[in-house]
């Protein structure tokens, strides 16, 4: 990147208004995913990657719990990317790597990780690319450590209630972009496209995630995620947060 954003605390903040429109409770399974990293870590700062992270929103989280964290950002989204990099500084080792490509851990540090977290990611793999995944990610952690995927998750015996749940947050959300009170998927990314700092990241963007082929989302209950953290080899897994529709699974290394 030849510059910092000027504005990247601004861009910070509107991502996440953006992104509590769809998730209200955003910042819930950020503290849930901490508390289970400070269980682990008895405490102390932890060497942490920041899977699918985007702008960094996880790691700049982790560094307020834990100041002498040592992070890893790691996505391929442009975009987000010089976003994170702006806020992040020296605070975070940034890696540009696609998830899809099961060569993506020759990009990393070579020592293990404590911790490796994700959220509101990995709904964009198939399942196949998912359970592989998983695997790939024990092979970065340290024994006795842990990984946490929150994302959207439904409970499986409640069927009609996560219907009507998703409906009635459509509507909330729907009357949020119609108010002017949040700013809709869609029209942050145009807004980013028109920035003078940003737009060239947007257009390479377009290049990597085409508009007609970057909307399939693959939303398994979250049984199907602790089941695959075990088959992947984790000797723990479960449900460590849950809301709504949503919920965060751990497995320990």
């Amino acid at each position: 990147m030849s510059a910092y954003l000027k504005n990247h605390q601004a861009w910070q903040e509107s991502w996440d208004r953006q992104q509590e429109a769809f998730m209200p409770d955003r910042e819930h399974r950020f503290a849930a995913m901490l508390d289970a990293v400070a269980a682990v870590t008895g405490g102390e700062p932890p060497r942490l990657l920041d899977l699918a992270g985007g702008t960094g929103t996880i790691s700049l989280r982790t560094l307020a719990r834990f100041p002498g964290a040592r992070l890893t950002v790691l996505d391929q989204d442009p975009v987000l990317l010089t976003i994170a990099e702006s806020s992040l500084r020296d605070r975070a080792t940034i890696v540009d790597a696609d998830l899809g490509d099961p060569g993506w851990r020759a990009k990393l540090p070579d020592e293990p990780f404590d911790a490796v977290l994700t959220a509101t990611a990995l709904h964009w793999l198939p399942a196949e690319r998912v359970s592989a995944l998983y695997a790939e990610i024990l092979q970065v952690l340290r024994p006795g450590g842990i990984f946490a995927n929150a994302d959207h998750m439904e409970e499986e015996g409640l069927p009609e209630l996560s219907r009507k749940l998703l409906d009635h947050g459509r509507v909330r959300r729907e009357a949020a972009y119609t108010s002017g009170a949040a700013t809709s998927w869609p029209h942050w990314w145009a807004l980013a496209a028109a920035d003078g700092q940003l737009a060239p990241k947007a257009a390479e963007r377009e290049r990597i995630y085409p508009s007609e082929r970057h909307g399939q989302e693959w939303l398994p209950p979250a049984s199907w995620h602790v089941e695959a953290l075990r088959a992947a080899g984790f000797r723990e897994a479960g449900i460590i947060w849950r809301g709504g529709t949503d919920a965060a699974v751990a497995g320990l290394h």
